[in-house]
């Protein structure tokens, strides 16, 4: 089973038949055809296989996660993917990453959303851990949604990526994150983060050793 999800959701995945000047990908999500444009030289601006995990399953779950006018966030959307999609099923979406990205990221979210949703998503600069408070204050901003994919990975801005969570999760806010395991780095984050968050795993993906999870605040899951 595993194996025949895996290879439907890698196949939401198709090149151009020509060689461009600029490096895209094209996926099918949410009856749309979606290019992408990478850069190759970029970590944050390449589709990786837990994006398109989360876009499936977003796609495939919609009625039990409706995202018709909710508000979502994901936090490292580098190419943008999963805004996207998000945005194509619906969602009032704030896409947002680090500075140097937010160029590529505008591209993709404009060129793929203009005129096709109910909602045109915003492109936010989100540093992990700074200015919180003043970027997206508590007091005003609600996300239902928070969206991550492979966020966790060896870099030294995991003490900061859950403050971020921890700052924008409200005690009915669902985070959705799919998360590849790579080191035990991995597990270590994933241990500190249900000291704040319960954690339910949704979807696994053994070929691809990639987990797709629920969270929300202590004690907020329903059974």
């Amino acid at each position: 089973e595993d194996e025949e999800i895996v290879a439907e959701i890698m196949g939401r995945r198709f090149f151009p038949d020509l060689i461009a000047y600029k490096t895209w990908e094209g996926f099918h999500f949410a009856g749309h055809e979606i290019r992408i444009t990478e850069a190759t030289d970029c970590y944050g601006a390449v589709v990786w296989p837990s994006a398109l995990v989360l876009c499936y399953f977003l796609e495939t779950n919609s009625k039990q996660f409706n995202l018709v006018d909710k508000n979502v966030i994901e936090i490292g959307a580098g190419t943008g993917l999963v805004s996207i999609v998000a945005s194509l099923l619906g969602a009032f979406v704030t896409a947002t990453d680090l500075p140097d990205l937010l160029g590529n990221l505008q591209h993709n979210v404009l060129q793929n959303t203009k005129q096709k949703c109910k909602h045109q998503p915003c492109v936010k600069e989100l540093s992990w851990g700074i200015d919180l408070e003043k970027n997206f204050p508590r007091s005003s901003c609600h996300f239902d949604y928070i969206m991550a994919a492979d966020v966790v990975y060896y870099h030294p801005f995991l003490d900061e990526l859950l403050l971020t969570f921890d700052h924008l999760c409200k005690n009915d806010t669902v985070i959705l994150w799919a998360m590849k395991f790579r080191l035990e780095n991995e597990n270590r984050f994933v241990d500190r983060f249900q000291t704040l968050f319960d954690l339910e795993m949704i979807s696994n993906f053994p070929s691809l050793n990639i987990a797709l999870y629920k969270a929300m605040r202590k004690g907020r899951m329903k059974t």
